[in-house]
């Protein structure tokens, strides 16, 4: 049976039809952004890079010794380590016998590259007076839109509405009306009731809820059957511009010289060492005349890698190197008899330990 609440939802997808994507002449073309899409696109190649113009630096001055670990630090630094797991007895850190302790100090090399890069998208906002700029002046192109850098190797993100391509359009999704049909009650004003899902009556009476009708009254419309539009905000009409996308990103990457003590390389991340050599520039030169043949060849092949890649997307505003001594002791030690190992590394004497002799079950309430 044909109804009037049928003929209201045939009329209202008529009117307003399925939100779909911004149509194609929503947006204005805007000389230097052509390939400008709403929803955004890949990043935008960079202004031809700069090769480096400052000569070699010299190499990094020779001081590599790092004192012993006293055996009172092992012991101590172990004692915390114990500590600060709520299932590790203190057992072995207290009583154990320290046998022998053996250096594997090591080399680490970091490269920091920090990039700029620039991407553009189609964007709309709900119009509240703002001025419609668009072709007053030519718009700066992508690479020349000015953006306030953060400070050197910090990550951030910077949204920045190009300069003289804002327009007024009517919003397609209300049809400039600033409503648009609830989807709670398809526009009706009234649910189905709940209590009696719609009969009118329950327990063989009267619903006392809807009164008999079958109906609620839509919570989310106030029972008027259209909501205010989501896209313009009730404002009918959009601003719509090119929004600038800019990245700002340290690139961070390290080679660290291989030690065979047993201790995982991933473990020397969260620590530091002894600094031997650290510059920054523009663009890097390798490190030269390194004793350490695997720190020079680390240098040359990630610098080169560096600037061939991020350079393709990106512009590199700046790049900075460090060499660190890290020291690494590997303790051995007896508790109840048996022989255990423990790691002491890192500026920091942090601890690894993977097969603590002495755990329990916890049991977290």
């Amino acid at each position: 049976m044909w109804c009037n609440e049928c003929s209201l939802l045939l009329f209202m997808s008529a009117v307003y039809p399925p939100l779909s994507a911004p149509p194609a002449n929503m947006f204005n073309s805007v000389p230097g952004y052509e390939d400008t899409v709403a929803g955004g696109g890949g990043y935008l190649p960079p202004p031809m890079p700069v090769q480096p113009s400052a000569p070699p630096q010299p190499g990094p001055v020779a001081d590599w010794s790092i004192p012993s670990l006293p055996e009172d630090l092992a012991r101590g630094a172990f004692k915390d380590f114990a500590s600060s797991h709520c299932c590790y007895s203190a057992g072995p850190a207290n009583d154990g016998d320290i046998t022998t302790m053996e250096p594997f100090n090591t080399f680490r090399y970091r490269l920091e590259t920090f990039t700029e890069s620039r991407s553009t998208e189609w964007a709309h906002k709900p119009y509240e007076g703002e001025p419609a700029d668009f072709y007053t002046q030519t718009a700066p192109r992508p690479w020349e839109v000015p953006a306030t850098a953060p400070s050197l190797f910090t990550d951030h993100k910077q949204e920045i509405r190009v300069p003289f391509t804002s327009s007024i359009k009517d919003c397609q999704d209300c049809h400039s009306t600033g409503t648009t049909p609830c989807e709670e009650c398809h526009g009706n004003g009234y649910k189905q009731c709940s209590w009696c899902s719609g009969s009118g009556t329950r327990n063989d009476e009267n619903c006392h809820h809807c009164n008999g009708t079958g109906r609620d009254r839509c919570s989310d419309c106030d029972s008027q059957g259209m909501k205010k539009c989501i896209t313009c905000k009730g404002k009918r009409q959009l601003l719509t511009f090119i929004q600038l996308k800019v990245e700002w990103t340290n690139h961070v990457e390290d080679h660290v010289v291989e030690q065979n003590s047993g201790l995982k390389v991933d473990d020397l991340r969260s620590v530091s060492g002894k600094e031997l050599f650290k510059n920054n520039q523009f663009l890097l030169y390798p490190v030269l005349g390194f004793p350490n043949p695997a720190i020079a060849e680390a240098s040359e092949r990630m610098i080169r890698d560096h600037q061939s890649k991020y350079s393709q997307t990106s512009r590199i505003l700046q790049q900075r190197q460090l060499v660190e001594l890290i020291p690494i002791t590997k303790v051995n030690y007896k508790w109840k008899g048996d022989s255990h190992v423990y790691f002491v590394y890192g500026n920091e004497n942090q601890v690894s330990a993977d097969n603590y002799p002495a755990t329990c079950c916890c049991v977290i309430l």
